[in-house]
């Protein structure tokens, strides 16, 4: 307990209230770091080897950064709740507020609220400053301000008043020389009756004169001037000018020069120092008065001398107040002036502007002259700091020095020196009462029962050229303090507290106040000192300074590495015997019982010594708590003492138990002890986290001083203490570790424990917290079970325990302890081995309650065997089977395959473990919800979890499947160890057969892909697997849900996104564009994270959005949105002939509890628009074929007219006004262009060569097998094109590509075949133009000669160059031209032409 300094405070940004007040330094900086950037360095340095000599002004250029503070004006108000910083004619203004530091814990840091220019007249600065916090009138205060004044004094004389907002409240020239300083007096309530009570005063100090103002009348002005600001504010009209201030005004005489001053306030002489003062001024025969006057005593400090002392009598001079009635008198004078000169036209504006800029009066001073002062003519004093009791002064001067006077008396007490440019403050503390119940030997008639409590006083003196802060017991006392600190630091010493107060109104206040506080501009924290009352008091009859010097040797000696113990129990012994204070003693023996260092005997030794010499002394002097605190301690040494003994022991093993005597000792049937070690075994296989033990912690013992720690005795009790669950396992493995490992006897373990009054509910839960975490060693060693099963009854028959008036139909409070806590477990192995072990015991206690009654019925004739039922056993079954649940469940979360896909990996996060309590409390939901992020880490295909619903197919599960995803299962179970997955897959269906339906189950499978998607859009396979979960939802309801969900909370957002960066851009935009932000987006919609949380799949407004993808993710994106939009179409059909399936849950998980699932969701979703998703899923396909195959000058939104546009992007639930009717031509014929285009660029696909990359990791399969002919055939029926041009564009294209065997296949399709046959009358010409005319051989001219004239001339007509694949062998042509013989009619123009044509095809085949 010695002097501290407390951190209580700190700037939020100092350094921007730097920049504002200084802003040359912001520049300097700038311009220094531009000087020192490291381009511009000589880098030939590195090359020399050597370095160059750093610059002399770098250590100096921070310092004008760093003591700015110095130069500044500050005032911090005594409630902490505003600071002022000023210079020259800026200010700002500060207050604290709570805000988080970077550790992430709020702290109280002061925040800028106002900043500006406080100077009004031109020229004048900013002198002194000061923030006066003034009370509040209300009953309801709990003694905070009611508000903050700022005053400020200006070098131009001027006193402003502002409220912490910056408003000017009032102005005052008091005198016309600058203010020197400011400096205020609250009231402060008399701590004897003989002290005369002081007023709240403001006196303010110019160089010649004094002016004080009195409290009272200074808080009612500012009220009221207050409350008009905040009137004028709230109306809008101007504010009316206050009146001014009255005051008084001294003028100082034979005094050379006034730095600083301070007012004492009024002191009344005894009688000799009245006949004293009579006899210097009045000499001989001076009159004295027979009462002593009321004087105001006044000290300066300065030159002329060093202080000086003034005393002004009581009503002498009379407040000035004429120059009130002067200005009321010249505003009335003005008022009539200025009405008569409006009217006769007298007044000018150049008259105006005078009257404005006219000073007011100046009150002449009354003259005050200096009754004695400290003359040194060499010495000038700089400033003077009062004490809080008003008796001594501390005051700095020019040669380092600091002085000290008793400003009663006039003299100077004492003196430091060597503290140059010091700061110095005052710290006021009260004795505590309580520290004095010890002393009763020193028992005094002159102090009442309470007593009355002391005052000490500190001197606080910052030295900034040493960078220390110190701390001085007055008056003569000795330094009792000093803090290493920064030299640019300022320390702040208000001197006053709150205004407002008087006798009365002070009497219900406690103000939260400081004193004193030191601001660090180097690390913009602000602290403050805290005083022990108990150093005013040091000197050598102080028996506490004795005892915390004891105490200080002793914590150092108890640090000491430790060479002879017996030595060190010696020295310990005889300073713990020797403190005085019980309290001391007891931080002394904690400080012993913490420590390291000492033995446990010793420990022991010297806790029995200190018990020992209390009970010799006198039992009335003995401090009761010190007592009982060494008894309890001493019983815990003995406990621990007791427990280490019984595990040092060895205790032979006995002989391994087998499966029927665990089925004994379990109550169990045998297969079920198979069944149960068969799960186990999986869970542990599955359970194999790498560990690194050391040999250290198969040794360890928990030390005593842990023990003491986590363990109190009271009133003969043991309590454990809240604990850690760290600190429960290490705490039960101290007690119970070697019970269960069969190396020590739980009988005497538990004996121990009861004998020292512990509660048998408390260890109960150290046991079951220590066999839980020890889950890995448990399961490999199955004689644990038996050691459990002897621990839990020991403790079972433990006093306290079960409580011998149970009800057989009640629930028994000591087994629901122990299935909460196996139920909260996420070590469901060892939660179920000790379940296990729990209801065996259970049963064991509730048939030796009904012993009695059982002898009964066997008297009757009953002798079947039978155990007692009861309400407890019904809760152990059904935790017995919630566990095995979640043992299975636990084992499937925790399998992993020998080869798992990377991209999942890197995207997979660890599954939670789960427990008996997060199933009850996840919701029906929640474990297929588990299951769906095990699976989304595996990268199970659905085909894989239908496959586990077929036991049937598990046997020949390698061999080859049929079924469209057989090449993918295949690869599946080569990569995976997939006959297990599947083995535990079909477990758990068995286990959870209403959690994991194939629906619910594919539900969040497909929901849990879409949010990993979502977190990763460049990972477009995730979206394309959670479209195949969706697909595989069998109930209309609950896939229209989904993927309604789907579609609100993920994809319109960036399918509108894509769709309007693809329509301003007017082609299939490059990777660049679809990363960029649109300004012009359409919707935002509120995220859905997980199933978790329940929200309103609502469109939410107009927002700007991102694609947020490259362009090829974007590709497989649209393909993935055309089929979310297919599946729901689909869906919505079918939901009129499916009904909604209900919603089960298993018998044993009936109590669940928590958010809504998935499918609750999904169910809730109301129906869609069909038209409408129709209408949205056109679109997607449109977006889809251009960015496929890289189309161009295409706008999509000009392929639907105001109706169309107007409906996109809209809820789908909604009824949209959509196109009907005939649509306007010219918006067809560009439909009709699109669609072939997309025609022809599919079939440009066609011919393309197979890309040697596994394209299964881009795109989709469906995008692979997608026929787009048939996709453009649908979209013209949709699009109100007529599909017939559509199929023969698309068999022309074939055709012209040179695909005749799919032309064939497509031309069957046509409908208006005689026009398809005009169309490729014109390639066949084509193709045979080019073959005669620009291949040019010479059986071809020669061939060419034979022709008919109207067949050469048609050729001639043809262009070839229109062909996109010339090489086509002339028996496909010749196979065209048979086939156009069969469209064409006999009677049609062009037939003749085609026999022609069939000719010369047949004659050039035969050359």
């Amino acid at each position: 307990m010695s002097c501290s300094l407390l951190h209580f405070c700190s700037f939020q940004d100092l350094g921007t209230v730097r920049d504002f007040l200084f802003p040359q330094v912001k520049e300097e900086s700038s311009s220094g770091e531009k000087e020192h950037n490291w381009e511009d360095e000589d880098w030939g340095a590195w090359e020399d080897g050597e370095l160059k000599e750093p610059r002399e002004d770098r250590s100096t250029s921070n310092v004008p950064a760093l003591s700015w503070l110095q130069d500044c004006v500050i005032s911090l108000s005594p409630t902490n709740d505003l600071m002022v910083i000023a210079r020259d004619q800026k200010a700002v203004f500060l207050v604290p507020k709570w805000k988080p530091n970077e550790k992430a814990k709020d702290e109280m840091q002061y925040c800028v609220t106002w900043s500006g220019i406080l100077s009004v007249e031109e020229g004048e600065c900013i002198n002194s400053t000061i923030c006066i916090p003034l009370a509040s009138q209300k009953r309801s205060s709990t003694g905070r301000p009611d508000w903050t004044c700022i005053i400020v004094g200006f070098t131009s004389g001027y006193v402003r008043f502002y409220t912490e907002n910056g408003v000017l409240l009032l102005a005052q020239l008091l005198n016309e020389d600058p203010v020197l300083q400011l400096k205020c007096r609250t009231y402060e309530i008399p701590r004897h009756p003989g002290v005369t009570e002081q007023h709240e005063e403001l006196s303010i100090l110019y160089p010649v004169a004094l002016v004080t103002i009195d409290g009272f009348s200074l808080f009612q002005s500012l009220r009221a001037c207050r409350n008009q600001v905040a009137r004028a504010a709230a109306s809008g009209a101007e504010s009316v000018q206050p009146p001014p201030l009255t005051y008084k005004k001294w003028g100082l005489q034979d005094v050379d020069m006034i730095v600083d001053h301070a007012s004492i306030g009024i002191m009344t002489l005894c009688p000799f120092d009245q006949l004293k003062t009579a006899s210097v001024l009045g000499g001989f025969n001076a009159t004295v008065k027979s009462s002593p006057p009321a004087m105001s005593e006044y000290v300066t400090v300065g030159s002329g001398p060093f202080a000086g002392f003034f005393y002004a009598l009581e009503g002498s001079t009379q407040p000035l107040l004429s120059h009130v009635a002067l200005a009321v008198a010249s505003k009335l004078t003005s008022a009539l002036f200025n009405a008569a000169s409006g009217w006769l036209g007298w007044k000018s504006k150049h008259e105006e502007e005078l009257v404005q800029k006219q000073k007011p009066k100046v009150e002449p001073a009354t003259p005050l002259a200096v009754r004695f002062g400290i003359p040194d003519s060499r010495r000038r004093g700089e400033n003077i700091c009062l004490s809080p009791c008003n008796t001594l002064a501390a005051v700095t001067d020019d040669f380092g020095r600091i002085t000290l006077l008793d400003v009663a008396r006039g003299v100077a007490i004492r003196m430091w020196k060597g503290y140059r440019d010091a700061q110095v403050g005052w710290i006021q503390v009260l004795e505590d009462l309580h520290e004095r119940e010890a002393e009763k030997s020193n028992f005094s008639p002159f102090r009442s029962p309470i007593g009355l409590r002391r005052v000490a006083q500190f001197l606080v003196i910052y030295a900034p050229r040493r960078g220390i802060l110190e701390v001085w017991s007055t008056q003569q006392g000795p330094r009792v303090g000093a803090f290493n600190v920064g030299k640019y630091c300022r320390l702040l010493y208000p001197g006053y507290k709150i205004m407002g107060l008087n006798n009365v109104t002070s009497q219900g206040w406690q103000p939260q106040t400081f004193q004193i506080c030191l601001i660090d501009p180097v690390d913009g924290n602000v602290k403050t000192v805290n005083v022990p009352f108990h150093l005013a008091l040091s000197d050598k009859k102080s028996e506490r300074a004795k005892d915390m010097h004891l105490l200080k040797r002793l914590t150092t000696l108890l640090k000491a590495k430790v060479s002879n113990p017996e030595n060190m129990e010696t020295e310990i012994k005889m300073h713990l015997l020797d403190i005085k204070y019980p309290a001391m003693k007891k931080q002394a023996l904690e400080k012993m019982l913490a420590s390291k260092n000492i033995p446990l005997s010793c420990l022991t030794n010297l806790i029995q010594a200190l018990l020992d010499s209390l009970m010799n002394q006198d039992p009335e002097s003995v401090d009761e708590g010190l007592l009982q605190f060494c008894l309890s301690q001493l019983k815990l040494l003995h406990l621990y003492t007791c427990v280490d003994k019984l595990n040092s022991k060895d205790l032979e093993n006995g002989v391994a138990k087998t499966s029927d005597d665990l089925a004994t000792l379990l109550r169990l049937e045998e297969r079920e002890v198979v069944k149960i070690q068969t799960l186990l075994d999986n869970y542990r296989q599955g359970n194999t986290r790498s560990t690194v033990h050391f040999e250290e912690d198969k040794n360890y013992k928990l030390p005593i001083q842990m023990f003491l720690e986590y363990l109190e005795y009271e009133k003969e009790v043991v309590n454990v203490k809240k604990l850690s669950e760290d600190e429960c396992v290490a705490l039960g493995d101290f007690f119970f570790w070697k019970c269960l490992c069969g190396e020590s006897s739980a009988e005497e373990v538990c004996h121990l424990l009861e004998s020292a009054g512990a509660r048998p509910q408390q260890f109960l839960t150290l046991l079951l917290s220590m066999w839980l975490f020890k889950e890995r060693e448990i399961l490999k060693n199955q004689d644990s079970i038996h050691y459990l099963h002897v621990t839990l009854s020991v403790l079972n028959q433990m006093k306290g325990a079960v409580d011998n008036s149970w009800d057989l139909q009640s629930v028994n409070p000591w087994w629901q302890q122990m299935r909460s806590v196996c139920a909260q477990s996420e070590n469901v192995g060892a939660a179920l081995l000790a379940a296990l072990v729990g209801r065996s015991v259970a049963i064991s206690a509730t048939n030796s309650l009904v012993e009695k009654d059982v002898e009964v019925q066997i008297s009757d004739g009953m002798t079947d065997s039978w155990e007692a039922l009861s309400l407890d056993m019904e809760h152990w079954n059904l935790l017995l089977r919630q566990l095995e649940d979640c043992l299975i469940l636990q084992t499937l979360l925790h399998s992993k395959g020998k080869k798992t896909s990377s991209t999942t990996c890197q995207h997979s996060e660890p599954l939670a473990s789960i427990s008996v309590k997060k199933l009850l409390e996840g919701g029906r939901g929640v474990v297929a919800d588990g299951v769906a992020k095990w699976v989304f880490n595996l990268n199970l295909v659905p085909s894989i979890l239908k496959q586990a619903h077929q036991p049937k197919e598990l046997e020949n599960a390698e061999e080859p499947m049929e079924g469209e995803n057989n090449v993918l299962i295949s690869e599946k179970y080569k990569e995976l160890d997939l006959k297990r997955i599947l083995e535990l897959l079909q477990l758990a269906y068995e286990r959870f057969p209403c959690s994991l339906e194939s629906d619910a189950l594919h539900a969040h499978c497909c929901w849990e892909y879409v949010v990993q998607w979502n977190k990763d859009p460049e990972e477009d396979r995730f979206l394309s697997v959670s479209v195949d979960h969706l697909k595989c939802i069998g109930n209309a309801h609950v896939q229209r849900g989904v993927a309604v969900m789907m579609w609100n909370t993920f994809i319109v957002k960036r399918l509108s996104a894509a769709a309007y960066l693809m329509d301003k851009v007017g082609k299939a935009p490059k990777d660049r564009l679809c990363r960029r932000t649109l300004p012009e987006a359409s919707v935002s919609i509120q995220q859905l994270p997980s199933f978790e949380h329940k929200a309103s799949f609502r469109l939410t407004g107009t927002n700007s959005q991102d694609v947020g993808m490259s362009d090829t993710s974007m590709t497989s994106f649209l393909g993935s949105c055309s089929l979310l939009l297919q599946t729901l179409m689909e869906a919505e059909v079918s939901c009129d002939e499916m009904k909604e399936p209900s919603l089960d849950i298993e018998d044993t998980w009936s109590s669940v509890e928590g958010p809504t699932s998935i499918v609750d969701l999904a169910l809730e979703q109301g129906h869609v628009h069909y038209p409408l998703v129709q209408h949205h899923y056109v679109l997607a396909v449109v977006m889809h074929g251009i960015m496929l195959f890289g189309m161009k000058s295409v706008k999509i939104f000009s392929l639907f007219d105001s109706k169309g546009k107007n409906a996109f992007f809209k809820e789908l639930t909604s009824i949209q006004l959509l196109p009907s009717g005939e649509m306007d031509p010219n918006i067809v014929s560009l439909r009709q262009q699109f669609l072939m285009k997309l025609v022809s660029a599919s079939v440009k696909e066609l011919i393309k060569p197979p890309k040697t990359e596994c394209t299964s990791e881009q795109q989709s399969h469906q995008e692979q097998k997608e026929d787009w002919s048939s996709v453009a055939v649908e979209l013209s029926q949709n699009l109100q094109v007529d599909e017939d041009v559509i199929r023969r564009h698309y068999v022309c294209e074939l055709y012209n590509h040179g695909i005749d065997h799919i032309g064939e296949e497509a031309l069957l399709q046509v409908h208006d075949q005689e026009v398809l046959a005009s169309q490729l009358l014109v390639l066949t010409g084509q193709r045979l133009a080019y073959a005669l005319l620009h291949t040019q051989t010479k059986e071809g001219m020669e061939l060419l000669a034979r022709l008919p004239p109207v067949l050469c001339t048609w050729l001639k007509a043809m262009d070839p160059h229109d062909l996109q694949n010339t090489d086509v062998p002339i028996i496909a042509t010749a196979k065209l031209v048979s086939k156009l013989i069969e469209l064409l009619p006999e009677n049609h123009g062009q037939y003749s032409l085609v026999l022609h044509l069939l000719e010369a095809v047949e004659a050039i085949s035969s050359l």
